[in-house]
């Protein structure tokens, strides 16, 4: 299957107003592209300068030639409102409004471009028109600043770019009693996000359909190899699971329709394991490592907000329960002192082996195992276990980690939230794909956002601090009610200021 996520083009047109000086607008624009260049961003400078509606149509028509697909729209100088913010009207993709600031005050006559007084024009010309932007916390700057945004900038634009080309596939009804994946369709087809629902019969019919399949031979050579010796518990059931992952694969290639990028949602307890004869978290894993997450338990909303997370980090990513607290006798031995987190600011993030192994601590007890809970329920706590093998299974490994949401409430409206916090050292002496999270104030976070806004215990994972860009995203896509994990002495709305 082709690369699943985007790649950012980048352009800059410069704007300038005609009753200031154009080739000020122009230097500083070229100035910003050799900022760009020193920080290895490639960016195709438009040579058109926007000063009136025939301007605007050029320079649009010239990124496009270019095969940009996100804009830098800089005013040089104070820019002409009218024509500048027709650009993102006309441009199909991402935009970034930024402008200059003075230079020198050894030039201020012509070398002025009044810029800072344009922005605001810009941004008010932008809401009458309501066009959607992207403008940076401080939008003026010099050169290496507007380079700097441009860097924060591309990662915003590859998740909207895959956004409105991404198709969410799913197999199967969420299992009962699992309204955590409730997902109204409504709020997906506001963000401009293709859903096709299948049944699990059309994924088990496509599986057996792949018996035979030539390719199940390679596929199992390079499971085998990626998880080594200690890791190919079961090297018996990879034929199976390569079979599985075939078949995800050809169905993503094959209904992708008229979008460029996939995302499934998948049924895979309880009959799953009776029906394909093992559990598919391995191939879940896999496929997410490749920027093709598959939501667990038929969780949507979980499935996209995973998507987003791989487009922001370009890198894998997974979903998880926030699912468990740290035993006192782990936080008094393993991070009291030696952290400087609360016990109510550790929790243990899990889910059965759908985190990719890249992602895992590099250990012997990092394998393919088996699902516990299901195998007491399916297979009657059989030893060994049989239709409930093929999780990934081991300890997340440390490191920094962004803990975020994008959530369908049953009315149709959006909301989420983004906390950063890490993944600590300890070991977690418990099953599946797990880890020790810490978050600053989590308890707090978790009563009055997790549990006060009702959200479900599905949590997308990306591995790094990526919380600016998630909220610019969250904001250009209109979401209304946008969480984070506030500090000490900020109190949410229904924090009781007496207790």
């Amino acid at each position: 299957m082709s690369k699943n996520i985007p790649e950012v083009t980048l352009g800059i047109i410069a704007v300038s107003r005609d009753c200031f000086v154009r080739s000020l607008s122009e230097n500083r624009r070229s100035k910003v592209a050799a900022a760009c260049a020193q920080k290895g961003i490639a960016v195709f400078e438009a040579r058109t300068t926007v000063e009136n509606e025939t301007d605007m149509l050029k320079s649009v028509e010239e990124v496009k030639k270019a095969g940009c697909n996100a804009l830098l729209v800089f005013l040089g100088n104070f820019g002409p409102e009218t024509p500048e913010t027709l650009i993102a009207e006309y441009f199909d993709g991402p935009v970034m409004y930024a402008a200059a600031a003075e230079e020198t005050g050894q030039d201020l006559i012509d070398g002025r471009g009044d810029a800072y007084c344009g922005m605001l024009n810009c941004s008010y010309n932008l809401g009458l028109r309501r066009i959607k932007a992207v403008i940076p916390e401080y939008p003026v700057g010099t050169a290496g600043d507007i380079a700097c945004m441009v860097e924060d900038f591309i990662p915003v634009a590859r998740a909207l770019l895959g956004l409105a080309r991404l198709k969410i596939i799913t197999f199967g009804p969420r299992p009962q009693d699992f309204f955590a994946c409730n997902a109204p369709i409504k709020g997906l087809y506001d963000l401009g996000v293709e859903i096709e629902e299948n049944s699990e019969l059309d994924l088990l019919a496509a599986y057996r359909k792949h018996a035979e399949d030539p390719r199940i031979a390679g596929t199992v050579q390079d499971m085998a190899a990626e998880l080594g010796a200690d890791g190919n518990q079961y090297p018996g059931l990879l034929p199976k699971l390569a079979q599985f992952e075939l078949t995800l694969l050809d169905w993503a290639e094959g209904h992708k329709g008229a979008r460029n990028y996939v995302a499934f949602a998948n049924k895979c307890w309880p009959a799953f394991p009776s029906e394909f004869g093992f559990v598919p978290c391995y191939v879940n894993s896999r496929l997410a490592s490749r920027g093709i997450p598959v939501g667990c338990e038929v969780d949507i909303y979980g499935a996209l907000s995973e998507y987003i997370g791989a487009c922001v980090s370009d890198d894998a990513v997974t979903l998880l329960d926030i699912n468990n607290s740290v035993p006192a006798d782990i936080y008094n031995s393993d991070i009291l002192g030696k952290y400087s987190y609360s016990p109510q600011d550790v929790f243990m993030g899990f889910h059965c082996g759908n985190t990719p192994l890249c992602k895992l601590r590099k250990e012997k007890n990092t394998a393919v195992k088996y699902q516990l809970i299901m195998n007491r329920t399916v297979e009657n706590g059989k030893n060994p276990p049989d239709l409930t093998r093929g999780t990934l299974e081991g300890d997340i490994a440390a490191g920094d980690i962004t803990f975020f949401r994008l959530h369908g409430n049953t009315d149709g409206s959006l909301q989420a939230y983004i906390a950063q916090g890490e993944v600590l050292p300890p070991s977690t002496r418990s099953f599946g794909g797990i880890g020790i999270f810490a978050v600053p104030e989590m308890g707090r976070f978790y009563r009055h956002v997790l549990i006060a806004k009702r959200y479900p215990h599905h949590g997308a994972v990306a591995f790094g601090k990526f919380g600016k860009a998630l909220f610019t995203v969250f904001g250009y896509l209109g979401v209304p009610d946008i969480a984070f994990n506030r500090p000490k002495g900020m109190l949410y709305p229904t924090e009781n200021p007496f207790a």
